[in-house]
């Protein structure tokens, strides 16, 4: 069995594969991934935020995320929660993300 390390890795690995629609930056690299929880049993809960509460995506995208992971074979199932305290700022992205977006 995988180690929680390694686990994590994947799960961030996968995010790195979902996009904003609005910015050409993957969702972890925003800095939209809170905290990323597993259990004994591959249960995966990811706390996340959007960039914004009226978020176009809000529907879709935490389904992506839910789905993606929970299709990799050693993971058992994934929860996306949405929180939005404390609130998104581009603090919160990435140096690469920063780069990528002009902003370094």
């Amino acid at each position: 069995m995988e180690s929680t390390s390694e686990l994590e890795n994947k799960v961030i690995e996968i995010l790195k594969t979902i996009y904003d629609p609005e910015i050409p930056v993957d969702v972890f690299e925003l800095g939209l991934i809170y905290e990323v929880k597993i259990d004994s049993k591959a249960n995966i809960e990811i706390i996340m935020t959007l960039t914004s509460p009226n978020c176009p995506v809000a529907e879709s995208m935490p389904k992506e995320i839910e789905t993606k992971i929970a299709n990799y074979p050693k993971f058992n199932s994934c929860k996306v929660n949405i929180v939005f305290d404390p609130p998104w700022s581009k603090d919160m992205m990435s140096e690469e993300a920063l780069l990528e977006l002009g902003f370094l």
